[in-house]
């Protein structure tokens, strides 16, 4: 695409080179329809089309009038961006699986929760290059009409909109009307929903930074998601004896990631430790029972998985600088972009009482923040009880409704993908996507 601009008799000319690969006459109508849904800006338009109408690739351009003191504020507006991104991608591209391995590295999928329904949900039966890519934070009918208008390949819905298993795909089920709409437009969703709150530097960090700097803990720290091993212990009379044991454990399956240590005692015996996985520990076990010597000695631990510096989920900010609950107010309707938040003073606290302690989670946090000591909780929602379980011991609360403690994220994780994937890829945001309470 190529861009101009000309100021003429006190009026800005915009002109822009389009170059794209569909039919023109296809092109010209949605252009057409595009401009008048899209820019009431100015009565005077004009739109070229080349004269090759099944050209694989043709040339279209068009001049766009405006007053020139509306020429900043139109240049910024976020219509003039959303209409030329509707036509112009980048030249290269990325398979699925490329797209796949890069979500990864942003946020292994290891760390959501075990109840959780994450990763790629709907792949099509046809493999397509990945172009444009649609971020929000929840799919809904309305996203999924603006993931067709973009031809996008991929949408990355934050909350897995695939939860519980369906029996059936029929059309009386919204749920299951989006999984058709996906597969027979070839599109693929991918959820990274609890992943994104346990990453540092995820959901709850970019949540819980919203007060300011502070000294940021993580409340329900994360372990690592590798095999679970256990640990044996046992006694072996002899060196002899020990090698007759390995070689028998040698024909277990994955033997070659045991690992064995030994100790030699002062009556000349090995004393052994021998760490498995889980899944061969049963197999490790009936040879080791069937040694008369081992059989007496055996002691079987479980290895505490290591945990996940940093990575968990929710967060608890000791603040640099406490603020009065008013101002925490004020910085969390400017960091969550909203114009009213809901506010449960603690027990005995007032808009000037002073935070300096604040737990976090987003979405329905009550089950992470619930006990945790602090001035201050900030979720999307708690239930009645909860916040007045909170108030009792002296803790306010600040609530926004579910999906809007988390979508302002999207916008960070939209510059890391697009970090990753360069000019090979097409990243956006929904402008359809918004929590379904108002208040009114």
């Amino acid at each position: 695409m190529f861009a101009g601009f000309r100021e003429v008799s006190g009026r800005l000319n915009i002109s822009f080179n389009i170059t794209i690969k569909t039919s023109t006459y296809l092109f010209f109508s949605e252009l057409t329809t595009l401009h008048h849904r899209s820019f009431p800006l100015s009565s005077r338009y004009s739109l070229f089309a080349s004269p090759v109408k099944y050209s694989p690739a043709p040339l279209l351009s068009f001049c766009h009038s405006v007053p020139s003191p509306s020429c900043s504020s139109l240049l910024r507006s976020s219509r003039v961006f959303r209409y030329l991104s509707l036509y112009t991608r980048p030249a290269g591209h990325m398979d699925l699986k490329g797209v796949l391995e890069v979500l990864e590295q942003l946020a292994p999928l290891s760390l959501a929760e075990s109840w959780d329904n994450v990763g790629l949900l709907v792949e099509p039966s046809k493999p397509r290059p990945i172009k444009t890519i649609l971020l929000t934070n929840d799919l809904t009918a309305a996203v999924m009409d603006e993931a067709e208008m973009l031809d996008c390949d991929l949408i990355i819905s934050y909350h897995p909109p695939i939860f519980r298993p369906f029996k059936r795909l029929v059309q009386n089920d919204w749920k299951q009307r989006l999984a058709v709409r996906a597969l027979e437009g070839g599109i693929a969703i991918f959820s990274p929903h609890t992943s994104w709150d346990s990453v540092k530097g995820g959901v709850n960090d970019w949540l819980v930074g919203g007060m300011g700097s502070g000294q940021v803990s993580v409340l329900s720290q994360a372990h690592s998601s590798a095999p679970q091993k256990h640990r044996l212990e046992f006694l072996s009379i002899n060196d002899e004896d020990l090698n007759s044991v390995l070689a028998q454990l040698k024909h277990i399956e994955g033997s070659e990631g045991f690992h064995c240590s030994t100790v030699r005692n002062v009556g000349g015996g090995l004393q052994v430790i021998l760490t498995c996985t889980s899944s061969a520990l049963t197999a490790v076990v009936e040879i080791l029972v069937s040694d008369p010597n081992t059989n007496k000695s055996l002691n079987i631990t479980q290895v505490q998985q290591p945990p996940l510096l940093d990575c968990g989920q929710g967060r608890l900010s000791v603040l640099e600088e406490p603020v009065s609950v008013a101002t925490a107010v004020q910085k969390m309707k400017s960091h969550l972009g909203l114009p009213h938040l809901r506010l449960a003073l603690g027990h005995q606290r007032t808009l000037d009482s002073m935070v300096r302690t604040v737990a976090v989670c987003a979405g329905s946090g009550a089950s992470v923040i619930q006990g945790v000591k602090a001035d201050l909780y900030v979720t999307g929602e708690m239930s009645h009880h909860e916040v007045l379980d909170a108030v009792s011991k002296g803790t306010s609360v600040i609530l926004s409704d579910h999906s809007n403690s988390e979508r302002g994220f999207l916008a960070i994780f939209k510059e890391r993908l697009n970090a990753q994937l360069g000019d090979t890829v097409s990243v956006a945001i929904s402008q359809r996507d918004r929590d379904p309470l108002q208040v009114v």
